[in-house]
């Protein structure tokens, strides 16, 4: 069932809803830190956008891809697509929604500045538009880009009459943040929460909830107590050692699903020469970066048990991995599978590399982003210490997290990375390829690692428009990753959310916490 039936379905049933059932809390566990849909690659903000503001295309809870703004998008030959846009839609403020719309939305986003995480990048194939009338628009790409519908699912639509030439402050302001989403903006406190009212004119049907509030719970204990007692309706990434106790719960139901989110180390290759956190062990900067030696990266990737993170760490919520998809997705390869725990093996191979006696390091991280997040890092540098390379930790809040990571401050750090394309090439696209603003590639290349062999993948894999040739390359591609340990893989989540009895909820591969997959209990 398509977006606009689910939600047509939703409004027939929410006439019979009792008046008790027409608000809705969430509780978040990060907060979203801007409501421009453009700023920042981020999942807090995109599942908050998508309250807000539509695509052309929309991806379900398992990541397939149906018809949103955009009735259809067919390609009429490998390098051009047409697309026909839905009609009667209206903006927030009553205007109509147009082809017009889309041409401004895709001319501002590589025009955003300062962007801590871009969206330009699944703009990248687009050479331009060619606009045929107010309801269609043809898309001609530099070459063949069969991901080009599931790359348009993630950039918001915004509208030219609201948002020409403003920027963040007007959004979180409310001024720009005129959609056409099922909700409207009624209140953005930053670091506390958002408030929507009912969009009652949405094309799709009218959601169930009058109200729906985002409360942003950084601390694990403060949002399993809140759910508890009864403030909040439903709660995202449950604290694992939490996990056991609210399934037994009879008040509660816990919701799950296998996550596109993938977890890593990070080394720094910003700089060939020295940095000031990686030291000898008399405290000594090195005259030379380690990590840019792979018998390095090998030797840190044997020394981690991750069994015993998902054990211990993660309380059975995640599964050890060496890539950064589940089993079943587009491009996932059955036959890389993680490094063997093998200390012994990792103290020959930093030997081999020029470090017998190990050196140090500070890993960074933050400490209420990610499940697990800080505990995560602890695990990790405790198996490092015992190799010789010894391992402190720089814990942080993820707002002060993000700003010294795009600035290259740190020589080692905790990343995560979802999918949001729900498929292999998007993690290669953002965090692994050659950070080029011009290509619009490695937006989200916070090290500045670079490979032209995993470039290449990407450019020839993104022009097949065979489905099984692009999966094959994706698959070469991670096989080639797993020899070269660019990124340090640690664990595969599971996303998990809890929530009180006489709701249903429909979890989501990608971590998204949306009202629009809440409804109560008929």
């Amino acid at each position: 069932m398509n977006r606009a039936a689910a939600a047509f379905l939703a409004a027939t049933l929410a006439t019979l809803a009792p008046a008790m059932a027409q608000t809705l809390t969430l509780g978040y566990g990060a907060t979203v830190t801007t409501l421009d849909p453009h700023y920042h690659n981020l999942g807090p903000n995109n599942a908050a956008s998508l309250h807000l503001f539509d695509a052309l295309i929309w991806r379900d809870a398992r990541a397939r891809a149906h018809p949103m703004l955009a009735e259809s998008l067919v390609p009429l030959t490998d390098t051009l697509w047409e697309v026909k846009l839905r009609q009667g839609v209206t903006w927030h403020d009553g205007r109509p929604f147009t082809a017009d719309d889309v041409v401004f939305t895709f001319e501002r986003v590589p025009q955003v500045q300062n962007s801590p995480g871009s969206f330009a990048g699944f703009l990248r194939a687009i050479e331009r538009l060619e606009v045929v009338d107010a309801h269609t628009i043809r898309i001609h790409t530099h070459q063949p880009h069969p991901n080009l519908p599931i790359d348009l699912a993630s950039v918001m639509i915004i509208a030219r009459h609201a948002a020409t030439g403003v920027g963040v402050e007007q959004f979180n302001a409310g001024a720009a943040a005129i959609g056409t989403g099922p909700y409207r903006l009624l209140a953005y406190r930053s670091g506390d929460r958002i408030e929507y009212a009912r969009n009652e004119a949405y094309w799709g049907g009218q959601e169930p909830w009058q109200r729906v509030t985002l409360k942003f719970l950084l601390n694990d204990g403060a949002r399993t107590a809140a759910l508890l007692a009864g403030d909040i309706d439903l709660i995202e990434q449950i604290p694992t050692t939490d996990l056991a106790r609210l399934r037994r719960d009879p008040r509660l139901v816990v919701t799950e699903i296998p996550s596109l989110r993938t977890t890593y180390m990070l080394p720094d290759y910003s700089r060939p020469g020295p940095h000031p956190t990686i030291t000898d062990n008399a405290g000594v900067p090195l005259p030379r970066n380690p990590f840019l030696d792979p018998r390095v990266r090998r030797a840190l990737s044997m020394a981690i048990n991750r069994d015993a993170l998902v054990e211990r760490v993660m309380d059975g919520a995640a599964q050890a991995t060496a890539q950064w998809v589940p089993e079943g997705v587009f491009g996932y390869n059955p036959a890389v599978r993680p490094m063997a725990f093998d200390p012994e093996g990792a103290k020959r191979l930093l030997a081999e590399a020029g470090f017998p006696e190990g050196f140090r390091i500070v890993l960074a991280t933050p400490n209420d982003r990610w499940p697990n997040d800080s505990r995560l890092s602890q695990a990790v540098a405790q198996m490092w210490t015992r190799i010789g390379v010894r391992t402190s930790i720089d814990a942080m809040p993820f707002t002060a997290f993000v700003p010294r990571r795009t600035r290259q401050d740190f020589a080692m750090q905790l990343g995560a990375w979802g999918s949001s394309t729900g498929e292999a090439s998007n993690y290669l696209l953002s965090i692994v390829a050659t950070y080029d603003r011009a290509r619009l590639m490695g937006a989200g290349n916070m090290s500045r690692h670079s490979d032209p062999r995993i470039d290449d993948y990407l450019v020839r894999g993104a022009a097949i428009m065979d489905s099984e040739a692009r999966e094959a390359i994706w698959r070469e591609a991670t096989a080639y990753y797993a020899e070269q340990v660019p990124m340090i893989q640690l664990v595969q989540y599971l996303n998990t959310w809890a929530h009180r009895r006489g709701l249903v909820h429909d979890p989501r591969m990608d971590e998204r916490t949306l009202a629009m997959g809440v409804r109560p209990v008929r």
